[in-house]
């Protein structure tokens, strides 16, 4: 039985065994998105438990999706398994006390440089306004990037989440004129960022591809990309706790 057939099936009858075959069919969907947060989660948290959580999340997308829509079960299904496990992450509560406080100290930085500059602060600006070397302040960048990276996350799957759900029929006008006013006030905060910074956020969150294949393209080293990636994340949550 094609995978077609057997939506329209569990449409219908609901059955488990159907059910499973599904969950067996789209587990690919989980160790995509397992794989990618793990390439930044590995020293904290285990592969096997987000891909757990993640599965969670798959069986709410079967159990809620709506075939009729017409939309993607692919799209709709990855929304749901990536909030799954950064709900996992946030509230597994990992992250040290003494990385959250240094992010806290660098966005500070970044927040009081940029609001009197207008315009985006650089590395060596942000160091001395730390008072250390910028070897240190790299340093603290690469100590702070999955923390930053589970924060945009948070503020990009609410995005992603208000996209998919400004399909349904039943939303008021005003709320699907909200949705789409919050999309462009994201694209334009990402389209203010200094320009290697851009790139990352799109290739990585939205052609969904890794470190290394950034890397390649933009003639960077991983860590490069990882540094670059925090840096844009930083100026990019100063924007958006605004409004999300």
């Amino acid at each position: 039985m094609d995978i077609t057939a057997l939506w329209e099936k569990y449409t219908t009858e609901k059955d488990q065994q159907i059910r499973e075959k599904l969950i067996l069919h789209y587990i690919y969907l989980v160790k995509y998105i397992a794989g990618r947060l793990f390439v930044n989660y590995k020293n904290t948290v285990d592969y096997d438990d987000l891909v757990s959580y993640g599965i969670f999340g798959l069986i709410d997308a079967i159990d809620k999706y709506d075939l009729s829509r017409g939309v993607k079960f692919d799209t709709y299904a990855q929304i749901r398994i990536r909030g799954a496990i950064i709900d996992f992450l946030r509230e597994a509560d990992w992250i040290p006390r003494s990385v959250r406080q240094k992010a806290k100290e660098i966005e500070l930085a970044y927040d009081e440089i940029e609001s009197e500059k207008g315009e985006s602060a650089t590395d060596k600006e942000v160091a001395e306004k730390l008072g250390v070397s910028l070897e240190e302040f790299h340093k603290r960048i690469n100590s702070i990037s999955s923390y930053t990276l589970v924060s945009l996350d948070d503020y990009l799957e609410q995005s992603r989440e208000t996209s998919f759900k400004s399909e349904r029929l039943d939303d008021s006008p005003e709320k699907v004129i909200e949705r789409e006013e919050l999309k462009i006030i994201i694209a334009g905060f990402i389209d203010n960022l200094p320009e290697k910074e851009k790139s990352i956020i799109t290739l990585y969150y939205f052609e969904e591809l890794t470190y290394k294949e950034i890397g390649s393209i933009l003639s960077i080293s991983e860590s490069r990309v990882s540094q670059l990636h925090t840096k844009a994340i930083i100026r990019l949550k100063k924007n958006l706790k605004l409004f999300l």
